[in-house]
């Protein structure tokens, strides 16, 4: 299966997901972080300055509970960037 390129859209929603992320990691220290979510430290970078705009689900699941943060919330703020985007 081929993957298609990311629309701008989804780009944009993936940097707005990163600094969502980053604002609610604050603090603490990004290896902490990413060791609570099961994933690299180069990992958690890349998401949250939007060098890696579509992480996987279960990533994005292991975050939402590292961080606190409802995984509604992060869906919310990756719909309404690609809302904001293709209208």
């Amino acid at each position: 299966m081929v993957r298609l390129p990311l629309t701008p859209a989804q780009i944009e929603a993936g940097r707005r997901l990163g600094a969502r992320l980053r604002a609610a990691r604050g603090p603490r220290d990004l290896t902490e972080v990413a060791t609570a979510a099961g994933i690299s430290p180069e990992t958690l970078r890349k998401i949250e300055t939007g060098r890696l705009p579509s992480p996987a689900f279960g990533t994005v699941v292991a975050l939402s509970h590292a961080l606190d943060i409802p995984l509604q919330e992060l869906a919310d703020t990756w719909r309404s960037a690609g809302l904001a985007a293709s209208a």
